[in-house]
């Protein structure tokens, strides 16, 4: 499952800084897939639903920083725990119970915007 950033969140920013996916965005920015991807089609079906690469998507939160659950890996294939959740200051990333993935999802995931496949 993916992770979400809490009301909680004090906008320090230092998950956005260790998110090896781009997957954390500023509270207000809007997103991209291609963000800090390596992601060659131009677009990728997750949960049925197209994600275009270079569309730029509405924020999810306009107050507080937030993870991108299209993005998110947990870190896998990268890292043995999330980053974000190793930083945070007031732990404030959590798993996002709504958005169940298993880790073979997961690491299907992180190949396909690190295009391993």
């Amino acid at each position: 499952m993916s992770l979400k950033i809490t009301n909680e969140c004090i906008n320090c920013g230092a998950c956005e800084l260790e998110c090896p996916n781009n997957a954390i965005y500023e509270g207000g920015k809007k997103w991209k897939l291609s963000d800090g991807t390596s992601i060659k089609n131009d677009f990728i079906i997750y949960n049925n639903k197209k994600i275009y690469k270079n569309k730029k998507y509405s924020p999810i939160n306009k107050n507080y920083y937030y993870i991108v659950k299209e993005k998110c890996t947990e870190c896998i294939g990268f890292f043995n725990i999330p980053q974000c959740s190793l930083v945070c200051p007031i732990n404030c990333c959590i798993k996002d119970k709504k958005n169940k993935e298993n880790n073979i999802d997961l690491i299907k995931k992180k190949k396909i915007l690190h295009n391993k496949y």
